[in-house]
Formats: structure tokens, sequence, C-alpha cells
């Protein structure tokens, strides 16, 4: 009898344990399906909130849509890239340069014909037979008005006797006239000719005073002359540069402060176009790029041209204030090399090394009314010390043509003042 209760209960305790083995098994696989279903649910509801930032679409039918078409999210970086080129592009035209040029054609002549002894000796000569209209040079411009007017370079104009036809980007070409120049720094301002009531695309312009070092910056350009709308990215790799700008194939050049260096490509033909920010804003101009090194290019700072379009605007050209000297400011190398009196200041009649220049006062001009002479050192102006940081170029061009201005003047190491009425340069 007590044998038979001990194999009962070691039957019932053998069953027990796979009662409990299988109900353990079973609750295991319930838990893995509900955390499956739970799981599955809260991706599915993350995606749709996500879609629903990037996109705007906030339905499931429209997440669902984005599934089926593989839509893979993009970086931030990328996303902004994308619509900055987006909305920019439209107003980023190509300027193609024509002009009529000659055709020579090829021919031969026997200077012994007649000669006995002339045979077949011959030797080429080439004449003028006609001209026809061929490119000569490209460059790239941005659409700042709804009626078609451009800013571009200085030394994308350059050709003399030219035809100068702008191309959009939807393949549209107009005409241009110049407008104006910049006596000073490498812009112009064009205007599309049209009789047709066209409102063109524009771009929207930044603040250059706002950059960053290590900012990301994109470039669209004519690239080569020849592909249109090519797009690059970068970033500002250096502010406050100076360069001096030599156009290809003549004798321009131009000395330049205050330059963005970037690492974006610029390449012939992207001259004159925009470097843009990440919000789609324009911040510099294209002008230039080192021969002799990679990835440094060079724009002008977009603030530098907002003077000049609200001229242009209100008056149809671009003027400056004119003192009428040459000078170099002061540096501690100079102070060294000519054991100057002085630190600081603009030093008249001097180039950058420190000697003579063939000018020191222009006759006729502000600065001679107001007799100023060579080896004067113009100290302050308007009670700003001129140095580094605040140069005499730089304050000028914060008065118009007619201000008159007080310069602190150091002559034979003594200070004196003089009362000067600015006169006018137009481009």
């Amino acid at each position: 009898m007590q044998d038979l209760f001990n194999k009962e209960v070691n039957m019932f305790s053998k069953t027990s344990k796979r009662v409990y083995f299988v109900l353990f098994f079973i609750a295991l696989f319930c838990s893995a399906v509900v955390g499956g279903i739970v799981g599955g649910f809260s991706v599915y509801f993350y995606w749709q909130q996500h879609f629903a930032e990037l996109t705007g679409q906030s339905t499931i039918q429209k997440v669902d849509t984005a599934v089926k078409n593989n839509y893979i999210p993009q970086t931030t970086e990328e996303e902004k890239v994308i619509a900055a080129v987006k909305e920019s592009s439209q107003a980023v035209v190509s300027i193609v340069i024509t002009k009529d040029v000659p055709i020579f054609e090829k021919y031969y002549i026997n200077p012994f014909e007649g000669e006995f002894w002339g045979g077949d000796f011959l030797i080429p000569q080439y004449r003028e037979k006609g001209s026809e209209k061929q490119k000569v040079g490209g460059g790239t411009g941005f659409i700042i008005s709804k009626d078609g007017m451009i800013v571009t370079n200085k030394h994308v104009l350059l050709e003399e006797d030219a035809d100068y036809t702008v191309f959009l980007n939807n393949g549209d070409s107009y005409p241009v006239e110049i407008l104006a120049k910049d006596p000073f720094y490498d812009i112009a301002v064009i205007k599309i000719k049209t009789d047709n009531q066209v409102e063109f695309p524009t771009v929207k312009l930044g603040d250059s005073s706002k950059l960053q070092l290590g900012q990301t910056v994109i470039a669209i350009g004519y690239a080569l002359g020849e592909f249109e709308n090519t797009v690059s990215t970068g970033v500002v790799s250096g502010l406050g540069r100076s360069i001096t700008a030599v156009a290809q194939g003549t004798s321009f050049a131009e000395s330049l402060e205050g330059i963005i260096q970037t690492d974006a490509a610029i390449n012939p033909g992207n001259s004159g176009g925009p470097l843009l920010n990440l919000a789609g804003e324009v911040i510099g101009i294209n002008v230039a790029r080192s021969e002799t090194a990679e990835n440094i290019g060079f724009s002008l700072p977009i603030n530098m041209a907002k003077r000049d379009i609200e001229q242009v605007k209100a008056e149809g050209r671009i003027v400056y204030p004119y003192l009428g000297i040459y000078y170099t400011m002061i540096t501690d190398e100079l102070v060294q090399a000519n054991d100057l009196p002085i630190d600081h200041g603009a030093w008249i009649g001097h180039a950058a090394d420190g000697s003579k220049t063939k000018t020191a006062v222009i006759p006729g001009t502000a600065a001679d009314k107001a007799g100023l002479e060579r080896e004067d050192i113009i100290l302050e102006l308007d009670g700003t010390k001129l140095d580094s940081e605040n140069t005499l170029a730089k304050l000028m061009l914060r008065k118009k043509p007619g201000d008159v201005v007080l310069l602190k003047i150091l002559r034979d190491n003594k200070e004196i003042t003089k009362q000067v009425t600015l006169g006018e340069r137009e481009g």
C-alpha cells in the first residue's frame, strides 16, 4: 500500500512538472507575440510621427504611401541643401558673351611665280573674309528684382562691343543692358531687356556679417562657361581675406579686402554667381579662385553689394565719396623699415612696401583743395582712429559725396586738422 502511494506521488510529481513546463512555454510564446505586436505598433506610430514632421502628412494612409515608395529619410543638411538650391536656382542666370569675330581664310602665293626657276614654291598667307558672331566668354549672375535686375562681377563685363545674353534655368534667354559698374569692387549691376511684362524669380539676400568659420555654403554657377547651374558645396574656410584678383586673358586686376574664403568648388564661369547659406540666402558673390592650390575659392560678402544695389535702384548709378589720394595703411613692418614716428594711420604718397608712389595727391580733388600733402599721415577721420580694424577705405564707405569730414593729420611730427568736403567718384 505504501509502495502504491509512493508510485502515485511520483507519478503526480512527474505529471506536474510536465504541465508546468508546457505552461511556461505557452506563457513565453504569448509574451513574445504580445511584445511583437506592441513593438510593431510602436515602430509604426513612430514612423507616422516622423513622416508627419518631414512631409506635413499626418494620416496613416500617407505614411503607408511613403513606405511603399521606399522613402528613405535624408539627413537634415542634405534636405537643407536641396531646398536651398531648389528655391534659388530659378533666379540664377548664365551670362553668355558673344562678339563679331573676323573670319580668316588661308591661301598660298608663289613669290617666284613667272621666274624660270620658280617651280612650285608656295608660301601660306591669310586674309580676312568677313566676320561671324562667336561666343567669347561666359559668367554667372543672380536676379535681385522682379523686373530683371541682376548682380554679377564687373570682370564678367570687360568685353567691349560685345553682346551679353542671359539664360534662365527654364531655358528662356534675354539680352541685357549694363546699368552700373562699381569703381572699387568687382561688382556690376545689369538688367534684362524685354518688351513683355515678365515677373522674374528672385533670390533672397542674407547678412554676410553673421558668417561663421565652418558654416556650410553652396555655390551655383555656369561652370567652365559650359555647365549651367552647377552646384557645389563646402564650408566657410576663412573671413576677412585680402587678395589680388586677375581676370584670365586680360590686364584687369583688382585688390580686394574683407573677402570670404571657401572650399566650395569655384571654377571659371562661376564668377558673379551666388554663394548661399543653408537658408537659401545669398551671402556672397563668387569672384575668384586660387590657381596654385586646391579648394581655395573666394567670394565678395553680399553686404558689399547692398549699397550698390540700393543706389542703382534709386539713382541708376553707383557713386562713392572721393578723397583723391594714394596711400597705404601703416603696419608694424612699415614702422620698422621706415623709422616712422607713429604705428597707425594712412600714409599719403606711399605704396604697401613703403616706396613712394608717382602721385600722392590728385590735382583738383577734395584732398588737393584741402591742402593735403605727400608724407602726411592721416590719423583720424571724424574722431575715429585709423588702424587695421578701421581702415580709411572702410570709414569712407560710411560717407556720401558732399559730406564734410574732419581729418587729424601728422605732418612734420605735429598734429593738425583739415576740414574736407568729399568729392564724387562714379563707376
